[in-house]
């Protein structure tokens, strides 16, 4: 799942990523209305957690452009106002959800995946195939009864090649879905993963690399 945190308080936009991070998201932050405009324009988020007073562009007018254009990406506004009137004024804007300050992160983490589901092909929360099973909601993976210890980027890159449910995952996808904005398209990041993903699920193998095209279970 990748996620955009805008947020202008900055200590405060830091921990929710690394929160979100904690649950294999992919999380790019912006401080501003102008840098969230920017990224919306050339990354495709499954949830944006947008503050509502943000300097710039306030989350308000990126709330109705976002929804405006149907974007598929849902939005969880965070706002220090939480009173009843607010929570409508915002969900009528076009939000998904709405989370007043200040908020627990287990909920903050639980709505944000919640929203996530709600951008991709219905799918059960716990992904089975092949006696491998990924709960996401729990973040864990068995295999044949085995727990399997898997990174955060291990488990991301596994969930995604689950939900594609057999069908090929190019390297492209697979670094738009399970790393940031930060990671180098050149890099062999994907390789590297995918190669100690593969040596922990064990034999027989069950990742299947299709050359020129990518990578499926």
């Amino acid at each position: 799942m990748r996620v955009l945190v805008a947020e202008d308080e900055h200590v405060l936009a830091d921990l929710v990523a690394a929160g979100l991070r904690a649950y294999a998201m992919a999380v790019d932050i912006a401080y501003d209305g102008p840098s969230v405009q920017q990224r919306l324009a050339v990354n495709d988020y499954d949830v944006l957690v947008l503050d509502r007073d943000l300097p710039g562009v306030h989350g308000d007018q990126i709330c109705r452009e976002l929804t405006g254009r149907g974007a598929r990406t849902r939005i969880l506004m965070l706002t220090a106002a939480g009173t009843v009137a607010d929570r409508v004024q915002g969900l009528r804007l076009g939000a998904d959800d709405y989370l007043p300050k200040p908020f627990e992160y287990d909920e903050l983490v639980a709505r944000v995946q919640a929203l996530g589901r709600r951008t991709q092909t219905a799918l059960p929360p716990i992904l089975e195939k092949g006696g491998l099973v990924l709960d996401a909601a729990n973040r864990q993976v068995h295999r044949n009864g085995r727990y399997l210890a898997l990174s955060r980027k291990e488990f991301a890159v596994l969930e995604v090649l689950l939900r594609a449910r057999g069908a090929a995952v190019s390297t492209e996808e697979l670094l738009e879905r399970a790393w940031d904005e930060n990671a180098d398209p050149f890099t062999n990041a994907v390789r590297v993963t995918l190669s100690r993903l593969r040596s922990k699920l064990g034999q027989p193998p069950m990742i299947e690399t299709l050359p020129g095209i990518g990578y499926r279970i």
